[in-house]
Formats: structure tokens, C-alpha cells, sequence
């Protein structure tokens, strides 16, 4: 019995209890031999009379123990004293990332990503030695005050699996893989599928599966397919999201192979997070027949391309060769004027010296030499060593070059969308028309014209990958600048551009008028009367124009263009207006609670992000029905539960009985409202 104050193992001080699980509780003590704070793991009652579990859990310990990891919770020592088995661990102060997650509710991308390369990184230093978790949950991931992300429990998992599966494995269900929920074998990818499940809990707020007890939420990892977590957080990017699909196969054989796998696709995400790169295993294809592509075809004919060029000379040779021999001039007197040394086989290198060898042979040479200049060529131009850069071949978007700054670069380039007072909407056709995505930042300070493109980021002309974000800064038009005889001006010079826009010039374009200012409807009939498409209408706030007033076009005023241009347009919508939220809906029972059964007292707050409370109450009866609360000026809140309840009775292998305890326990749930306006 654990006792405040008492020592253990000759050196360890009890200090304070600050922690419980399932199978043992923690606390703060002190190692007078070192004099340093350390954590006291000590196994509950019923598993220390348990001589199997105690043997296995001791192994597991002591193996644990030589993990020296950042990010893993260092195992000191391991012992025994008068029946009480204790781990001595390392202290960290801070706290548990399922703590983490209910006060916010849900982490940033960025967030989640890089706990998640720390845990994987502490994972995989486990595994490289041959310790499987097997316990991975958000309950033992500890976050320092640091920011330092240690993961805990290492060696109890696996020591548990045999003799502990209904209080642990199954009371970690929500995070359990599919071959542990049917108590088959487990091993590194059970704890890559984990981690996943994990990740998906940082980024949305809730958990994958839930029912109303643990044999129903297994069931659900074996048989149902995983829910995207972008159902539930739509600003998740591609590549996280397959990252977390990846994670949680139902088929170990598709998942990761191993956490150095997991933690080189999490880095890349943080650098370019909407470019699709995880490769993810379509079982319907799986086993479908693919074309060898011809690198594959020579690798298994074992042919490189010299020889095949060999290969194909001597088929040319011998072909030579047969068909003179049908003609006589291989014969005894070779006659004709066949020239005996010409073709005379060389027996030292074991060559043939016919005219077509030696014609390949200098085909080869200048082809090579050919090649050799046109690099050469084409490495000057774009570094500028020939002259005037202006007179340059312009290259296709996709091959890599030498950017402005000498340093290499892949991607598209990124097209200018500044110069020229382009208009938002013109900018946005440019850049999604290259295969970019566009992030608006609006300027009030400007003195350019409303919806101008003021600046870009990345700057034109340098390199990005597809579908990564460009950022342009619009001018509000709030410090613009304008008399009524500018105004005049400007009038009279839209009625110019409108009159010649009807005319069609001898090339057989039209020019582009002024749509500014026009309703959606006029808008439209000018532009199908020049023969142009109606392109994208986008919706925009605007003080300065009325609703379902076009406020900006994608090509300049006066621009000649070609019949059958696209044009996108913006359209005001009104004044911005301020957001608000609702929730109307049921509250379900917390059955995802540890020790939770029907007709507990359960007392039931539910609290908006921003400290508004929705309600308080105490209930056993459940679900609670019909609340419906409007005008919300958060998008997102917590239901938090708390309730007490009694552990089940346990036998030990000795028949003995052990009566549950009671503790009092704490559920918390993410509500995502609706958008009202």
C-alpha cells in the first residue's frame, strides 16, 4: 500500500499522487541518490498478485528502459518492494494531448502535423528496437510546457495484451487497430494506424467511431470504412488528409511500413500540404494489370541502351550478311568487287568492320555531339551568355530552370497579376488558369482603385508547385482619391470603350468593354452580343456598389480579344454583414466515457468558444432533446460531461475477487454550428 511520505526502494520519497489508470496510478517523488523530481508508476493491487502479468510486465519494463529517446518518457528504473512493482520514470511537467485537444477543441493543421512528426519520430525509435506501443492514444502523448511531445506507457502495452485485454485494449478502442480488435497479432503498423486515428482526433475534434459500447466501436474498425476528416474540417489539405487514410488501412500490408515512412510524408506536408503526394493503395487496383513503361521493359529484357544499340547492330550485320549470302557474294571467290578486308572479322576484339558497324558508329558519334550542343545551347540561353535573354525560347511551365537568383527551381512559374492594374477577378482567372490556388488579403491603405491588385506573393516569374497557394493583395479603394471632374472623366472614357467595344476589328477580335458598374443581366447580354462566354461570377461584399452589381471583370477595358474568351466577373452581394451560428440538435449519452452505463447522474454543460453558455444541467436521461440556440457568434463549442461511476468487479487468476472503484470522470465533445447568414 502507497503511502505520502513513505520511501521506496531505499531512495525514491513519495511525494503526491497525480495521476490513475487502469492498471496503476502515478506519482510524484523525489530521488534522494540524484536529488531530481521523478514519476513513481505502481501496478494496482489486482495485477501485482499476478505472477504471469507481473513476470511479462517486468521484461517489457526493463527493455523500455533502454529507450533514450526526446521523444519518449525515459524509464529510470524498475523494481519491486514488499509486492509493490513500481516503474521510475522520467517527470514531465505539462500536460496530456487529450487534455490538449478539449480546451481547444481542435488543433491547427500545422499543430497536429508537428505533434504528430514527434510522436512518430519517439515511435520509431521504439520500434528500431523492437518495442511495440501497442497502447498509442492521445491519454499518453504528454506535452511539456516546453512544447516538447513525449510519448508515455511504453512496455505496459504489449506486457497487458494477454491477461488485461478487456480493461486496456478495449478500453482504448476508440484508437485500436483492426487486427488488435479481433486479438490477432499486432506490430508496428498497429501503432502507425494509432497514430492516425490520433491525428485525426487533432484535427477535427472527435473520433472516428463511436457507439454505445466498446464491442460496437471494434466492430466498427474492422468493418467500416473510415470517414474523411475533412467531412468535419474542410480546411484540412489533401495531403494530410491522405496522410490520415494512409494511417488507418484496414489492410496493415497498405498502410505505412514504418514510421520513417510516416515522418518523411508529415515533413513534406508542412512544407507543401496541398500537393497530392501520398500514395494511397486502391484495393480495386491493387491487382490490376499495368503496362511495363520502357525503362521497366529494358530492366527486365537486362538490356542498357548500349547495348541494345549493339544488340540492333548486329542484327543489321548478320542481315547484311544473309542477304549476300543469297546472292552469291559470299562465296569462295567473292567477286563483284567486294573488298575482302573491308568486312574481314577481327578475331582479337570480335568485331565486325562492315560498312553499316561503321556506319552506326558515326551516326552514334554525331548524334551524341549533336546532343552534347544543343544542352549546351539551351544551359547559355537561360543563364544569358547569348545576347539578349528578350530573344530567349520561352519554356513550357513544368520543366525545371534557373530562377532570377541563380538557384534551381521546379514547378510553373508564377505569372504576373500586378502589373497593369489587373482587377481581383482577372487575377484569380491568371492564376487559376496555371493551376494555382488564391488566398485574398484586402489593403485600406491603398490609393488604387477597389478590387486592384496591389501585390503577390510569391513574386511573378518565380516557381511554385501546383496547387500550392498565391496570395494578392486588392486595394479596398479606401484612400483612392477623386474629383467630379475626374469622375467625368472617367465616365466619358467608360462611354468611349463601350462605343468601340461594338466594333469588330479587321483581325476579327472584339474589344473588351467596360462591365463595371452593369447589373449581372446587362453584363451577360453585352458580352454574348460581342460574342464572348460568361466565364466565373464570383460573390464579394462592396460598400460602393449595390447587389447583383458587377464590380470587376477578368480582362482589362479596351483589351482586344478573340471571340469565345472566357470572361469571370465579380458581383457585389451587399455590405459584409457580421456571421452567426446555430446548433439545433440532440445531446447523446457520453458512451464514449470510461465506465459509463445508462441511468448515471450525468451533469451536462455545454459552453460556446467564446464563453457563452448554452446550457447546465444535471440528467440520467438521455438524449436530451429539442435545444436549438440561434445567433451564436462562435463556430464551434464544447459539451463537457461529468459523471461518477464504478469500475466493473475482476477476478484475478487465482479466483480472487476485487471489487470496482469509483472515480469520478470527465467526457468532453467538439460541436461544429451552422452558418446562419
Amino acid at each position: 500500500m502507497i503511502k505520502i511520505g513513505m520511501m521506496i526502494g531505499d531512495r525514491y520519497e513519495i511525494l503526491e499522487k497525480i495521476g490513475t489508470g487502469g492498471m496503476s496510478d502515478v506519482y510524484r517523488a523525489k530521488d534522494h541518490k540524484l536529488n531530481r523530481p521523478v514519476a513513481v508508476k505502481v501496478l494496482k493491487q489486482e495485477f501485482s498478485e499476478n505472477d504471469n502479468f507481473v513476470s511479462k510486465f517486468r521484461v517489457e519494463a526493463q527493455a523500455a528502459a533502454g529507450l533514450m529517446h526526446p521523444n519518449i518518457v525515459n524509464v529510470y528504473d524498475v523494481g519491486d518492494e514488499n509486492g509493490i512493482h513500481y516503474i521510475v520514470m522520467e517527470l514531465v511537467d505539462g500536460i496530456t494531448l487529450k487534455r490538449y485537444i478539449e480546451k481547444k477543441s481542435r488543433l491547427t493543421v500545422k499543430e497536429a502535423v508537428s505533434i504528430a512528426i514527434q510522436v512518430a519520430m519517439g515511435l520509431e525509435a521504439a520500434h528500431n528496437n523492437h518495442i511495440i506501443h501497442r497502447d498509442i492514444k492521445p491519454q499518453n502523448i504528454i506535452i511539456s510546457k516546453e512544447g516538447k511531445v513525449k510519448v508515455t506507457d511504453f512496455g505496459i502495452a504489449k506486457a497487458a495484451t494477454s491477461n488485461t485485454i478487456t480493461s486496456n485494449v478495449m478500453g482504448s478502442v476508440h484508437y485500436t487497430s483492426p487486427e488488435q480488435a479481433r486479438g490477432g497479432y499486432s506490430d508496428a503498423k498497429s501503432d502507425i494506424y494509432s497514430l492516425g486515428i490520433t491525428l485525426f482526433e487533432m484535427l477535427t475534434g472527435r473520433l472516428p467511431f463511436n457507439g454505445d459500447t466498446t464491442v460496437a466501436i471494434a466492430i466498427k474498425h474492422i468493418q467500416e470504412d473510415l470517414p474523411s476528416p475533412v467531412e468535419f474540417n474542410e480546411d484540412i489539405p489533401i495531403s494530410v488528409e491522405k496522410i490520415v487514410m494512409k494511417c488507418c488501412q484496414k489492410s496493415p500490408d497498405r498502410r505505412y511500413q514504418n514510421a520513417a515512412e510516416l515522418i518523411n510524408d508529415l515533413k513534406r506536408s508542412l512544407i507543401t500540404p496541398y500537393e497530392d503526394f501520398v500514395n494511397l493503395v486502391d484495393p480495386d487496383e491493387e491487382s490490376a494489370t499495368r503496362v511495363a513503361t520502357e525503362a521497366e521493359a529494358k530492366s527486365i529484357n537486362g538490356l542498357s541502351d548500349t547495348e541494345q544499340m549493339r544488340l540492333n547492330a548486329d542484327v543489321m550485320r548478320r542481315y547484311e550478311e544473309e542477304k549476300r549470302r543469297e546472292s552469291g557474294e559470299l562465296g569462295i571467290g567473292r567477286g563483284d568487287g567486294y573488298d575482302d578486308d573491308e568486312d574481314e572479322y577481327d578475331r582479337k576484339s570480335g568485331m565486325y568492320g562492315s560498312r553499316i558497324e561503321k556506319l552506326t558508329i558515326a551516326l552514334a558519334i554525331i548524334a551524341a555531339v549533336l546532343v552534347g550542343i544543343i544542352i549546351i545551347f539551351l544551359m547559355g540561353k537561360s543563364l544569358g551568355l547569348f545576347g539578349d535573354s528578350n530573344n530567349s525560347y520561352e519554356y513550357s511551365e513544368t520543366i525545371p530552370g534557373i530562377d532570377d537568383n541563380g538557384s534551381a527551381n521546379n514547378g510553373i512559374e508564377v505569372p504576373d497579376v500586378v502589373s497593369g492594374n489587373i482587377s481581383y477577378a482577372q487575377a484569380v482567372s491568371l492564376l487559376e488558369e496555371k493551376g494555382f490556388k488564391v488566398s485574398k488579403v484586402e489593403d485600406s491603405s491603398s490609393t488604387a482603385s477597389k478590387n486592384t491588385v496591389i501585390a503577390q506573393s510569391p513574386e511573378a516569374g518565380r516557381f511554385a508547385e501546383s496547387g500550392s497557394t498565391v496570395t494578392i493583395t486588392v486595394s479596398t479603394g479606401g484612400k483612392s482619391s477623386s474629383d467630379e471632374s475626374g469622375s467625368a472623366s472617367d465616365s466619358a472614357s467608360d462611354s468611349a470603350s463601350e462605343a468601340s467595344s461594338e466594333e469588330t476589328v479587321d483581325t476579327g477580335k472584339v474589344e473588351m468593354p467596360n462591365l463595371v458598374g452593369m447589373s449581372v443581366e446587362e453584363a451577360i447580354a453585352k458580352i454574348a452580343e460581342l460574342g464572348l462566354v460568361q466565364g466565373t461570377v464570383v460573390d464579394v461584399n462592396s460598400d460602393a456598389y449595390g447587389v447583383d452589381v458587377i464590380t470587376a471583370q477578368s480582362q482589362p477595358v479596351g483589351t482586344l480579344l478573340d471571340k469565345g474568351t472566357k470572361i469571370n466577373m465579380e458581383k457585389s452581394i451587399g455590405p459584409v454583414a457580421a456571421t452567426t451560428y446555430s446548433f439545433s440538435g440532440n445531446i447523446e449519452a457520453p458512451t464514449e466515457g470510461e465506465n459509463y452505463t445508462s441511468g448515471i447522474s450525468v451533469h451536462v454543460s455545454f459552453v460556446t468558444a467564446d464563453g457563452t453558455s448554452l446550457l447546465d444541467t444535471e440528467t440520467a436521461s438521455f438524449p436530451i432533446t429539442g435545444v436549438t440556440r440561434t445567433g451564436l457568434s462562435s463556430s464551434t463549442g464544447v459539451i463537457t460531461f461529468k459523471y461518477t461511476a464504478t469500475s466493473p468487479t475482476t477476478t484475478d487468476a487465482d479466483g480472487n475477487v476485487h471489487e470496482g472503484t469509483t472515480e469520478e470522470y470527465t467526457v468532453t465533445r467538439a460541436v461544429t454550428f451552422t452558418q446562419e447568414n
